[in-house]
């Protein structure tokens, strides 16, 4: 869910959606078990130089992956609530 906790907003968007949750199981099956990673490198891997551009759409990406129990979102290694997380997350297979 979004911090404003409309459910909406953590369905896919679309193609660009699907792309980031794929990129972001990819990049995770190349991490050593329990590694992680940030939403900014699937952001980049699918906007190249805008991809600030899509942050929030890879964060939002990720909260649907915890919806469907594929991956957790943790802050200093503690899972932590992706709607209403502040500042960097990490994301981890489950």
């Amino acid at each position: 869910m979004s911090s404003s906790g409309d459910p909406e907003s953590v369905r896919p968007r679309g193609r660009a959606g699907e792309e980031l949750e794929r990129v972001i199981l990819d990049l995770l099956d190349k991490r050593a078990e329990g590694a992680t990673i940030c939403p900014s490198e699937a952001a980049r891997a699918v906007g190249g130089d805008a991809w600030r551009d899509d942050m929030d759409a890879a964060r939002a990406a990720a909260r649907r992956l915890v919806e469907s129990g594929e991956v957790d979102i943790t802050q200093g290694g503690e899972v932590v609530d992706g709607s209403t997380a502040k500042g960097p997350i990490r994301i981890r297979r489950r």
